[in-house]
C-alpha cells in the first residue's frame, strides 16, 4: 500500500547514503574477512553482555542496528558503554544499558558509536555514484584520533582523512579526494 512505498522509500534514500560507507566495509571484508554484518561480541569482545545477542547486530564497526520485530513496534536492546548518537533522530545517550522502545514503521533503533566518523553520501536516489564527489563526514562525538577511508566505484581509497580533536576544534589532514564537508555532532 501507499505507507509500505513511503517506508521503503525512506529506507532505501538512507541506504543510498550511507553507500560510501557501506561499499567500505565490503571492501573490507573481501579483504580481510572481516563481515559486513557483525555479532555483537565482534565488537565488544570485553563485554559480557555481548555474548548471546542475537537480536542486534553492528553494521561495520560503527553502527549498531536493532531490527524491529514485533508487531506493536517495541525493541529491547543493549548499547554497550560510551555515548551513542540516534542516526536517525540525532539523540545522544550512554550506554552500558538495556534499552526499550516503541518505533514506528518510519524508525528503527540505529545508533552511531561514538568516536566514528561515517561518510554520508550526497546521492538518495541511486546506490552507484562517485562516492567521494561531496562526501560528508559526520564525527559522532569524536575525542580521540580517528581515519576515515571513502572508497572510489572500484572499492579503492579516494578519499582517507585523519581527524583529531585538539581542544574545541576538530582537525583534519586529507589525502586524495574531491570535495568533502566535515560535521563535527557532539553532544551540545
Amino acid at each position: 500500500d501507499e505507507e509500505a512505498c513511503v517506508v521503503l522509500s525512506k529506507f532505501t534514500r538512507l541506504k543510498c547514503r550511507l553507500m560510501p560507507y557501506l561499499y567500505q566495509k565490503a571492501a573490507e571484508a573481501t579483504e580481510t574477512g572481516t563481515p559486513v554484518m557483525r555479532p555483537m561480541y565482534m565488537e565488544f569482545p570485553e563485554d559480557p553482555a555481548c555474548d548471546t545477542l542475537d537480536r542486534q547486530y553492528m553494521l561495520g564497526e560503527a553502527l549498531l542496528v536493532a531490527p524491529v520485530f514485533r508487531e506493536d513496534g517495541r525493541v529491547d536492546y543493549y548499547l554497550p558503554a560510551g555515548k551513542w548518537t540516534h542516526l536517525l533522530d540525532g539523540r545522544v545517550v550512554a550506554g552500558g544499558r538495556w534499552m526499550r522502545e516503541t518505533y514506528d514503521f518510519l524508525s528503527l533503533p540505529l545508533w552511531v558509536r561514538e568516536n566514528t566518523a561515517v561518510p554520508m553520501g550526497s546521492r538518495e536516489d541511486t546506490a552507484e555514484y562517485d562516492f567521494e564527489k561531496d562526501v560528508e563526514v559526520r564525527c559522532y562525538q569524536v575525542n580521540a584520533p580517528v581515519q576515515v577511508t571513502v572508497p572510489d566505484v572500484h572499492g579503492r581509497p579516494a578519499l582517507t582523512l585523519d581527524l583529531r580533536r585538539e581542544g574545541e576544534k576538530l582537525v583534519c589532514a586529507a589525502r586524495g579526494g574531491k570535495e568533502y564537508t566535515i560535521i563535527d555532532i557532539r553532544e551540545e
